[in-house]
């Protein structure tokens, strides 16, 4: 199946991707060595924790798994619905993004879960909005899919069927932009601390802010 995305939200994809992968290698590489972006390995360890009774560790990843939930459920409260177009109040999203992570620096250096929990949210308010923008074919906080979605493609080319190109290019740009947030996260984190969320911090609150005054500048020039 291909798939008719616009430039931009490519671009928004590759970038939140990117975003992903850097808070992701901060929180595995923290005092607590915990998956921030995706929830599959968290469930796991959820499960392990509840069969050995160690009841901190449960409400810490509880913690995990409801802050993402939030996070996408605040996502939706702003974004609203999944059409398609550039007036949807995605500045608003990253800007909270931004502002997650900013809040979660601190707490991480104090060594408080709530510093997880603060990321995590952010995650899942991105990763909401990237759902709802590209109507549930991207997902910027893991990549199962993209993966799932390459080999996929790898299986209709041994077949000689017609590949969908866009797709696995998608696919594997995101994968490069999570790959690649990961590898400047891991550098920042030996050099930064926690200060590495500064990175992807700046990232979101810049891009949200100039679409902010980019769709306030639109509305004036259409009230002229």
């Amino acid at each position: 199946m291909g798939i008719q995305l616009p430039r931009w939200v490519w671009i928004g994809a590759i970038a939140l991707s990117c975003v992903a992968g850097m808070v992701n290698v901060v929180g595995f590489l923290g005092f607590e060595h915990q998956a921030i972006t995706h929830l599959t390995g968290t469930t796991s360890q959820l499960g392990m924790a509840l069969v050995q009774r160690d009841w901190r560790n449960v409400g810490h990843l509880w913690g995990i798994l409801i802050a993402f939930c939030l996070g996408a459920t605040l996502s939706g409260l702003i974004v609203q619905d999944a059409t398609l177009r550039l007036g949807r109040r995605y500045g608003v999203v990253l800007l909270l993004v931004s502002l997650l992570l900013l809040v979660s620096i601190p707490l991480f250096k104090q060594q408080q879960i709530w510093g997880a929990l603060a990321a995590a949210m952010a995650c899942g308010l991105q990763n909401a909005m990237a759902t709802t923008f590209s109507g549930a074919v991207v997902r910027t906080t893991h990549l199962s899919g993209m993966f799932t979605d390459l080999g996929i493609g790898l299986g209709h080319l041994l077949r000689g069927l017609p590949l969908p190109m866009k797709r696995l290019t998608l696919s594997g740009l995101i994968i490069s932009g999570f790959l690649a947030g990961g590898v400047g996260g891991a550098w920042l984190f030996l050099h930064f601390g926690y200060d590495a969320l500064l990175a992807p911090a700046l990232l979101t609150g810049t891009t949200g802010a100039s679409y902010m005054v980019y769709r306030l500048s639109q509305r004036l020039r259409g009230n002229r």
